[in-house]
């Protein structure tokens, strides 16, 4: 006995997607990941990866930072907390002190704070200061500088999360990013954890 034929026009419904329930023990981990360390569990080249430095089961990254960047990254095991984190939608503020080349100009800080144009747009527009040098942990390995260029610390603030953004951002208003460290998102902050080290904090949405 043949099927009857789905008309050329009609597609097989698909299943329909059934809502992850919420974890029994819903957690949330603060990390200071180290720098040129992957944001992700496991690497067939065998570079450094969270796995590390974290042996939690069952948690996984909320949003990304850049392996050659430094500071917060937030862990969880519930879906809904890691959408509410990493999706853009909700305009997590997220703070970076960066360390640049060159000496910031007010129409440099003007420039940020109005939104730059890059290849994939404009950016909303951004909190930018000058910074005192912070007292972070030494880089390993150290930074490479150019004798003959100064540097200096900028606060910056984003509520975006486009790849590599704050690097984007300070190059194309002539200020090359040289170090970059993320230090809150959110309500979430380093709080003096050293790098490689965690907590977990209260597994509340923002």
């Amino acid at each position: 006995m043949s099927r009857p034929r789905t008309p050329a026009n009609r597609r097989p419904a698909s299943p329909r997607r059934v809502a992850k329930a919420p974890p029994a023990q819903p957690l949330l981990l603060v990390l200071n990941k180290p720098f040129d360390v992957l944001t992700q569990f496991n690497d067939d080249q065998g570079r450094a990866t969270l796995k590390d430095f974290v042996d939690v089961p069952g948690v996984y990254p909320a949003g990304r930072l850049d392996r050659d960047s430094e500071g917060l990254l937030l862990l969880t095991n519930d879906g809904r907390l890691q959408a509410r984190i990493a999706d853009p939608k909700h305009k997590l503020p997220k703070t970076y002190w960066v360390q640049v080349e060159g000496e910031p100009s007010d129409e440099q800080l003007r420039q940020l704070r109005d939104g730059v144009t890059l290849n994939d747009g404009p950016t909303l527009p951004a909190e930018a200061r000058r910074l005192d040098e912070p007292e972070l942990w030494e880089r390993n390995p150290p930074v490479r500088f150019r004798k003959s260029v100064p540097t200096a610390w900028l606060e910056l603030v984003i509520r975006e999360g486009r790849n590599r953004q704050v690097r984007r951002m300070t190059a194309a208003v002539g200020l090359p990013t040289l170090r970059l460290v993320r230090v809150a998102i959110g309500p979430w902050t380093l709080d003096g954890l050293q790098p490689g080290q965690w907590r977990e904090v209260p597994a509340l949405l923002p």
